[in-house]
């Protein structure tokens, strides 16, 4: 079924808040978490989502969770199309406490990005083609969140602030905030190869080291 996605009927911010309020310290599950925010669609869904990978913190499960549904939200979007979540994913237990501190030091993160967004560059985010393309770009980035890298430096970070630049550029028809998600898209590429690169390089060092 065909769907309109328009978010800017409420900020990141509050939605945030609201999530971050009725969260059990015993544990959470993604059901209960998009039910609270649910009708607000899959672009504000995602970038709530990506929070928990903007800091420095390690919250057990979140990784395969949120960013498995951070693809499927991803789909949605570029086929404008009714959200589908597996079960499985969405009611998988999350310690409560540590999602919740983690989701309160994101607050005043996303209160600044949101303090400098308008409406701008809307060719970017204005017709059905571009809503497919930056779908499509949401995916990749959930697909690079979702790489085990996870004691990486920044291997996190880099795809949360591109899905999160893209969702809120996305729902606030903010072309320039889009396009800074591809830059951050961009640069994880750049960066993952660089790592890539460099573990190829070490195990040659190595083989050559011990082989002879």
């Amino acid at each position: 079924m065909s769907v309109a996605y328009d978010d800017r009927a409420e900020s990141m911010k509050s939605a945030l808040q609201r999530t971050i309020d009725m969260i059990d310290d015993k544990g959470v599950t993604l059901r209960q978490m998009l039910a609270e925010i649910g009708d607000h669609g899959p672009l504000l869904l995602c970038a709530l989502l990506t929070v928990p990978f903007l800091l420095p913190v390690s919250i057990p499960g979140v990784s395969t969770v949120f960013g498995l549904a951070i693809i499927l939200l991803g789909f949605a979007v570029a086929l404008n199309r009714t959200p589908w979540l597996p079960s499985r994913l969405m009611d998988r237990s999350i310690d409560g406490g540590k999602l919740r501190s983690v989701l309160e030091r994101g607050v005043s993160l996303i209160d600044r990005i949101e303090g400098v967004i308008r409406p701008r560059a809307k060719a970017i985010t204005g017709s059905g083609f571009a809503g497919r393309v930056n779908g499509l770009a949401i995916v990749a980035g959930g697909v690079l969140l979702l790489f085990p890298l996870g004691l990486v430096p920044f291997s996190n970070t880099l795809p949360a602030f591109a899905i999160l630049f893209l969702c809120i550029g996305m729902s606030q028809r903010d072309g320039y905030l889009v396009l800074a998600g591809y830059g951050m898209l961009a640069a994880t590429v750049v960066y993952f190869s660089v790592l890539g690169y460099a573990a190829i390089t070490a195990g040659r060092g190595l083989a050559s080291m011990f082989g002879g």
